[in-house]
């Protein structure tokens, strides 16, 4: 089955020379580029988030595999949704699946149902794809959508990533697609994001799960973030690395509602 893009010309253009212009201007900042076992990246419009994903992919040598988990944020299909067949459709061409590695992960965690609806309209998957078809070219990946859940439940799926990526010889990164807290103002959004982050560079899973929890933090893909930390210690993961935060109060100037992006690699 194709899944023919959802958000191309309103989140990142619909035009593959523009597309790739933008990519390459984000992406251009790498300092150093090294193996990472997981990361964490922003999924707003690329206006502006853009620049915050691309320093991280930049900074990544990217595998030929990816395992894409993101929150879902419409309540459509099944609450922990894996697509094990096919290809995603964006601007630069098809992102095909990798249907072994899907079907490995379905073993090791049934929780996670065949469920394409859950993806269909989803946009924080989807913008990931043009970084990586436009730096790493041909690749396959896995692409997973969390709806809401407990901990042990993250916790969980964590140690199934785990278990399946521990026996696989060639190398996959875990992308886990987040933004940080949304329409507070530029102070407390900063603030809030500072105390997330903190279990974030911890490699603090559980901290983070009750951190967001207890400070109310609007950040909609803490769970994948969850399960990919408690993957990545697991992995051996013992760093994580800030190497971006803004808002969007940085693009547009107006600091009274704004959403947090962060940008981090694991290793």
């Amino acid at each position: 089955m194709l899944r023919l893009p959802a958000v191309a010309g309103r989140f990142y253009p619909d035009d593959p020379t523009e597309l790739a212009r933008q990519i390459a201007e984000f992406a251009s900042s790498a300092e150093q580029v090294g193996p990472a076992i997981a990361c964490l990246v922003p999924h707003a419009g690329y206006r502006y988030s853009g620049h915050v994903a691309g320093a991280v992919y930049a900074r990544v040598k990217l595998p030929r595999r990816f395992l894409l988990l993101g929150p879902r944020h419409f309540p459509r299909g099944k609450a922990q949704a894996v697509v094990s067949d096919g290809a995603w459709q964006t601007p630069l061409g098809r992102a095909e699946i990798d249907s072994e590695l899907a079907r490995e992960l379905r073993v090791a965690y049934p929780q996670l149902c065949e469920d394409a609806v859950a993806h269909q309209a989803e946009h924080a998957l989807e913008v990931q794809l043009p970084f990586l078809q436009y730096l790493s070219g041909d690749f396959r990946f896995v692409p997973i959508a969390l709806g809401p859940t407990d901990y042990v439940q993250l916790e969980s799926l964590g140690h199934a990533l785990a278990e399946v990526l521990r026996q696989r010889a060639d190398p996959v990164l875990m992308i886990a697609s987040s933004d940080m807290n949304h329409y507070e103002s530029d102070e407390i959004t900063r603030r809030k994001d500072r105390s997330a982050l903190k279990r974030v560079l911890e490699l603090d899973a559980h901290g983070l799960f009750d951190t967001v929890r207890r400070e109310s933090i609007t950040m909609c893909g803490f769970g994948p973030v969850v399960s990919v930390l408690t993957a990545a210690r697991l992995l051996g993961a013992t760093r994580a690395t800030l190497v971006r935060y803004a808002t969007s109060g940085d693009i547009t100037g107006d600091l009274r509602e704004v959403v947090g992006y962060a940008g981090v690699i694991v290793k």
